[in-house]
């Protein structure tokens, strides 16, 4: 019998290495067919989940408090499990480089309690050759077990969608990969009892960890050439918007729009890409080119907001501003690598200090990320500028007369509305004669 038999059958347990937005629905995932250990050494998050509170919005208070997984931050219980998932971020520093600490720390936690028979498989999105480079040499010396004799190593790259509820763990193709043929189907066939959609088996760890990684960047390419139609059309005066709606109408033209790319994997996988392709001895430029613009839209959108205000003859020194929204994406608390945070530290430098409203956002996060504090939608009020940055399904019944009530008295050619997202009626607020930006 196999480990992926006894895993069935619930004679041998998986565990979940980091349980936030990527390793929780997995862990909840598995342990509707499997016995399940969910580890992290973030001692206040376990105790929310066993109180069955979801911070992460990914599956649901009521999931956490039916489901089976043991939650815990004691690492020695891992000792308990056969098939390890390691699903812990990998950001950048500063300088954009490759920060993998955590995933070192977290590939020896997992080495201090490997026992043999051991299966161990990577999820945290990385440059080819990280797993078989970093990863497998601190497993070996740290458990003192050898690869492919001792234990066994796979990566498969999560596709999570934060905030999705459509494309799910479920419902996505998962790509797996293992360190012999042996691996490589029995971590296939582990993923197989919960990927309805099926698995992709890579030839190789490093192709597995390549699909990733340009997955984003591809991406993060599409949407860098939508930011510079958005900066172009914005020179000429065309609303952007519309004219990707009159080009989508060819079949084969890609629905992409402009925006603010933030988040864990689009404004940050490039860049592990690009790291590798350098320390080979490649520069290069159109991933590089992409990530630039991208990074800068924060100040660019900023920079229109002024000349709007100043358009508007309002007095740009402690002028008020509302922000309607504060999350890297829609319909996610996550706040970190959010990058409405670009506009609020430029409004700043003005003198400008937003009011930001986030019904969705992780509110203690943001305190402890960015030194933030939110405000109420009944704050909202007497506004010289009102800023919709992300689009949250609490904002949908936000009306054209809500937004209007939201700006001080006045003439409404001294008002400015922007339009980060493309989803308000520009007709309707430019034949009222308010100052429109929009991406």
């Amino acid at each position: 019998m196999d480990l992926y038999e006894k895993i069935l059958k619930r004679e041998e347990t998986i565990s979940l290495v980091g349980l936030g937005y990527v390793g929780l629905p997995i862990a909840v995932a598995f342990a509707k067919h499997a016995n399940v250990i969910g580890f992290d050494v973030n001692t206040d998050k376990v105790e929310l989940y066993k109180k069955g509170f979801d911070s992460t919005n990914e599956v649901g208070d009521q999931a956490i408090k039916e489901t089976t997984v043991h939650f815990t931050s004691d690492a020695s219980e891992l000792k308990k499990a056969k098939f390890h998932i390691v699903a812990v971020p990998t950001p950048v520093d500063a300088n954009q480089t490759p920060n993998l600490d955590i995933l070192r720390s977290a590939t020896r936690t997992v080495a201090e309690n490997l026992t043999k028979g051991s299966y161990v498989v990577f999820e945290s999105t990385v440059y080819p050759g990280v797993t078989e480079d970093i990863c497998i040499p601190i497993l070996e010396e740290v458990s003192g077990l050898k690869l492919n004799e001792d234990f066994k190593v796979g990566f498969s790259p999560e596709r999570i969608n934060p905030g999705d509820k459509v494309n799910r763990l479920e419902t996505i193709v998962k790509v797996a990969s293992g360190s012999d043929d042996e691996s490589l189907e029995i971590i296939s066939k582990v993923y197989e009892i919960v990927v309805e959609a099926g698995v992709h088996r890579a030839p190789t760890i490093r192709v597995a960890e390549a699909a990733k990684v340009i997955e984003n960047a591809q991406r993060d390419i599409n949407i860098a050439f939508m930011n510079e139609l958005s900066i172009i059309f914005n020179k000429l005066g065309i609303d952007t918007h519309e004219v990707l709606e009159a080009a989508g109408t060819k079949w084969n033209f890609l629905p992409f729009t402009p925006g603010l790319v933030g988040g864990h994997c689009i404004g940050v996988d490039p860049y592990y890409l690009t790291y590798k392709a350098k320390e080979v001895g490649y520069h290069p430029e159109i991933i590089l080119a992409g990530r630039r613009l991208n990074d800068d839209m924060g100040r660019y959108v900023s920079e229109n907001i002024i000349k709007k205000m100043v358009q508007a003859n309002i007095a740009v020194k402690n002028a008020k501003v509302g922000i309607l929204g504060f999350t890297f994406k829609e319909n996610t608390p996550d706040t970190r690598n959010t990058r409405i945070i670009d506009i609020y530290n430029e409004l700043q430098d003005y003198s400008i200090t937003p009011l930001i409203h986030d019904p969705v956002a992780d509110q203690k996060e943001a305190l402890e990320e960015y030194g933030l504090t939110f405000n109420s939608l009944d704050e909202m009020k007497d506004l010289d500028v009102v800023i919709f940055a992300v689009k949250h399904d609490e904002f949908a019944n936000i009306t054209n007369d809500d937004i209007e009530d939201m700006f001080k008295d006045g003439n409404n050619e001294n008002k400015v509305l922007v339009d980060i997202k493309g989803v308000l009626d520009r007709q309707y607020f430019e034949k009222k004669g308010y100052n429109i930006f929009k991406l």
